[in-house]
């Protein structure tokens, strides 16, 4: 809760503490001060940078005087200022980038098949700690990974006419100025201020784009909406097709519902982050939501994350695919006591007969 009562002095001491020590945990460690006290200061300093508004007071008073001894004041953002800023910026955005220029296509391609490469849960801007979960995670090692896992599976997979780069929900850690998850306000620990986020966000997924046109005729980008991202995947998508436009051999799913769905020949690919519908209602959901082309296709199957592992089962019709993360584990899952193996997969689809061929690259691959 914000707190009125606190210096300016105490809130820029508490936002430099918590750059430079990476998390509020270690930031209050370093402070000398409670976990509650240091969120409290970090609170009230972004509150007062990001347009807060009054919406409610609460004072406690000494019955003896009558003389109030403390006042806790309730604020919170204008929602349609707040939403008419941001389609403005996205609008803004998307004007003003400059287009990427069409590359050059590879010289041949089998034309039957097609890649999906996916990064589900990759939560670009989360800051993870050896001695809780087991491995390190951060802005750096995000960039990084990023680059090394592609790099192995775009080599191992085939050369494939068609690639689907699949940003499958929870990209970036936080969406906002705040370190809070969007609908429950849970506080996580994030690397690093939320411009650094967006850069290294961006940065990734066009480099994804850049080496998936180099092997492949043509990419289809579906950038998922997540339970972390919410906001984050629309400016994301939104800006990504405006700076692509010129580039004829890159598509972007432009789907505004969180439900995503691709052809490929006599097969249907599906994507759902997995926040909002359980694995079991998907195949009825998606064959109500697209009757014609789950109609007009044999084999089909629907992509999801969100649970940080591997879960996969057939359904009349369909196969549910649930994937694992190459994200390190965070304090808020260590604790809770999920553990799961970390990889990135492509997966082959033939455009007649579905499913021929898999990659798996894990973390220890990279190391080696």
């Amino acid at each position: 809760m914000a707190n009125p009562g606190l210096s300016d002095t105490d809130c820029e001491e508490a936002l430099r503490l918590v750059e430079l020590h990476g998390s509020i945990t270690a930031a209050a460690d370093a402070a000398g001060i409670s976990r509650t006290t240091m969120q409290s200061r970090v609170t009230t300093a972004r509150a007062r940078k990001s347009g807060m508004i009054v919406t409610g007071r609460s004072t406690l008073t000494n019955l003896q005087t009558g003389e109030p001894v403390m006042e806790w004041v309730k604020e919170s953002l204008d929602r349609q200022k707040a939403a008419e800023a941001q389609q403005a910026a996205y609008e803004a955005l998307a004007a003003k980038l400059p287009r990427i220029a069409p590359t050059v296509p590879p010289r041949a391609t089998e034309g039957h098949l097609c890649n999906l490469y996916s990064y589900f849960d990759y939560h670009v801007g989360m800051l993870a700690w050896n001695r809780e979960g087991g491995d390190d995670w951060d802005l750096r090692i995000a960039e990084d990974s990023l680059h090394s896992s592609f790099a192995a599976v775009i080599s191992q997979a085939p050369q494939a006419h068609k690639a689907i780069v699949c940003i499958g929900g929870d990209w970036v850690h936080v969406d906002g100025l705040l370190p809070l998850t969007p609908a429950s306000k849970h506080v996580l620990d994030a690397d690093g201020r939320f411009s650094k986020i967006v850069q290294v966000a961006i940065r990734g997924i066009r480099h994804l784009i850049a080496q998936a046109l180099e092997k492949h005729s043509e990419v289809e980008l579906v950038v998922m909406e997540g339970n972390h991202d919410e906001s984050g995947s629309v400016w994301l998508r939104h800006m990504l097709a405006a700076l692509y436009e010129n580039e004829p051999r890159l598509t972007v799913n432009d789907s505004e519902l969180p439900f995503y769905v691709s052809r490929w020949g006599d097969v249907m690919i599906g994507f759902h982050h997995g926040h909002k519908v359980k694995n079991e209602q998907l195949p009825l959901l998606f064959a109500a939501q697209f009757p014609k082309m789950w109609g007009d296709t044999t084999k089909r199957a629907i992509h999801c994350g969100h649970r940080h592992h591997v879960d996969e089962k057939e359904y009349n019709g369909v196969t549910v695919v649930q994937h694992p993360t190459l994200a390190a584990r965070d304090a808020y899952a260590a604790r809770g006591g999920w553990i799961a193996e970390r990889a990135i997969q492509a997966i082959t689809y033939h455009s007649k007969f579905g499913q021929v061929g898999r990659v798996y690259v894990c973390p220890e691959m990279l190391a080696a």
